[in-house]
């Protein structure tokens, strides 16, 4: 899997590649993170990529020809989508990265300022955004697209670091685990899972899963058949 990240801030990018599950994975080469700085695209001297938006309003926009320009410059593979990150845009979530982790390469466009002009759309596939709050550039976003798709690509997590079970994969948030000491503070891990019951074990994740889930993130259980 090839990620390329269009950005003013390539830094932000490549020092998070620097480290963990991300880093060992593009060093055994199961993804591939490049970076392409927007101003080496940007128009005339003083190398520009926005400007103020036809109509008035408040901020600056990205222009459409550097961002192209910026584009151009990426050898795009066929199974590849090209992302913009949006305030606006599609929620990021799990099924989301399911669909897009069988494409060969994503282009992830990272979105400043007050937006960018709307003709960029003709050349995007998806417009993304985190969730239902502002952030001053989509870097942040763009490696959270690269990190939860990179799980998924086939060797990058390891057998102890399995994505089979975990939230989200059932509908439900993950249940709470515990390990060592049994007791601490007065704080004990539950009986259950001392008992080397496997069935009551599971069950009593199950429920609560579901409790957690109910509590947390009540929107998950909305559509709960």
């Amino acid at each position: 899997m090839k990620f390329y990240t269009v950005t003013l801030f390539p830094e932000i990018i490549r020092k998070y590649c620097e480290f963990g599950i991300i880093s060992r994975a593009c060093k055994e080469g199961k993804i591939k993170v490049d970076t392409v700085d927007l101003r080496n695209f940007g128009l005339g001297k003083h190398k520009q990529v926005d400007d103020l938006p036809y109509g008035g309003g408040v901020g600056l926009i990205f222009m459409v020809e550097p961002i192209l320009n910026a584009l151009s410059s990426i050898k795009k593979e066929k199974k590849s989508k090209v992302i913009i990150t949006s305030a606006s845009g599609r929620k990021w979530d799990q099924k989301f990265v399911e669909d897009l982790s069988g494409e060969n390469q994503l282009i992830i466009i990272c979105g400043r300022y007050e937006g960018y002009d709307e003709r960029i759309n003709n050349v995007v596939d998806y417009e993304i955004c985190m969730g239902d709050f502002i952030l001053t550039g989509g870097e942040l976003c763009a490696l959270s697209i690269i990190d939860s798709v990179s799980r998924l690509v086939p060797g990058v997590l390891k057998k102890d670091e399995t994505h089979d079970i975990e939230s989200f994969k059932n509908g439900l948030l993950e249940y709470p685990q515990y390990t060592r000491p049994q007791e601490y503070h007065g704080w004990k891990v539950p009986d259950v899972l001392l008992s080397g019951h496997h069935g009551e074990i599971q069950k009593w994740r199950d429920k609560q899963a579901r409790e957690k889930t109910k509590k947390n993130r009540p929107d998950l259980l909305s559509s709960d058949k």
